[in-house]
């Protein structure tokens, strides 16, 4: 006799399991065939209460724990592959598994990353998803954080801040009176946008690169620290939605929370001055905005970002925390 977890599987997920290798989520393992490449492993999991609130749309939670993942490959220069899912739940509920589930065959499928296998467990706490992605690029091309070089151009992807200021709103702080921008802002926060198709473009050009989940500020320190440099970013250079302008120029938030508040999920990379145009010609050809915001400086201190007069900005903190 089937058990209620192997019923909740074959339901929802085994319709997911597109890739020869899950083995149709019959058995206990996947395989992945690779030939002269290199497989990226990451994993990201996403717990109620710390990463997503308890009436966040069950649609949502399930984009964002793809999505998150998608985007550590895509700063890696990696294909997706395939991901394995691992459910922790309060009771089955249908009514919240049947857009789950619909939500990320939709992502499975328009990312090309098919679902190989995972596990569902029962817990008396906080939801968790947890999601572990692979993917694929030629042998020795992983782009890694250590390799940034003085001289570098630091680039981001897309707008940052829109994720954080979203939270805000949720949360009812008041930062706009325009329901429909503050609804866009929203959006950002629980369904990121992964720039995997920048993913060869980061491959070729960038020396070093990571995603930003708990903040530009933050991500670029570690980004320095592990490629043993400094960096200066002019804060004016930092590109932000309509919607952040707005609020900036407002006055009801400022710009510490733009670059620390986390969740943008968005490409931070390095490039050389000598491939800088080349990379902004391949991200045109596919449609991602990126955006020059400083410099690879020498030294071992912890990036400066710089206002529009040219002093340090003083920041409380660089990062979202976890703990």
């Amino acid at each position: 006799m089937a058990s209620a977890e192997d019923d909740l599987i074959a339901r929802y997920f085994r319709p997911l399991a597109t890739h020869a290798g899950a083995l149709g989520l019959i058995d206990d393992a996947a395989i992945l065939a690779a030939s002269g490449e290199d497989i990226v492993v990451t994993t990201d999991a996403i717990v109620e209460g710390v990463h997503f609130l308890p009436d966040d749309p069950p649609e949502t939670l399930a984009r964002k724990a793809l999505r998150v993942n998608l985007s550590d490959l895509a700063a890696k220069g990696a294909t997706p592959a395939g991901f394995v899912l691992t459910l922790a739940l309060r009771d089955i509920n249908e009514a919240w598994l049947a857009p789950f589930a619909q939500a990320l065959g939709e992502d499975a499928a328009a990312f090309g990353c098919p679902l190989l296998g995972g596990d569902t467990v029962s817990t008396p706490g906080p939801l968790m998803i947890s999601v572990t992605i692979f993917g694929k690029l030629p042998t020795g091309t992983m782009v890694r954080r250590d390799g940034a070089k003085p001289g570098d151009i630091i680039a981001v992807t897309g707008t940052i801040g829109d994720a954080a200021l979203g939270l805000a709103c949720l949360k009812g702080k008041k930062l706009l009176d325009d329901a429909s921008a503050c609804e866009a802002l929203i959006a950002r926060y629980r369904t990121p946008q992964p720039r995997n198709a920048l993913a060869e473009a980061v491959r070729t050009h960038a020396s070093a690169a990571m995603d930003i989940s708990d903040g530009l500020a933050g991500d670029l320190a570690k980004l320095c620290a592990a490629s043993k440099v400094s960096a200066t970013v002019e804060a004016s250079a930092i590109p932000l939605s309509d919607q952040a302008r707005r609020i900036l120029s407002s006055g009801t938030a400022g710009i510490e929370m733009l670059i620390a508040g986390g969740d943008d999920y968005e490409v931070l990379c390095t490039v050389p001055e000598n491939r800088w145009a080349a990379f902004r010609e391949a991200a045109g050809r596919v449609a991602v905005a990126v955006a020059g915001i400083g410099r690879v400086q020498k030294g071992n201190t912890a990036p400066v970002f710089l206002d529009v007069s040219g002093m340090p900005i003083a920041m409380k903190r660089l990062s979202y925390s976890h703990f």
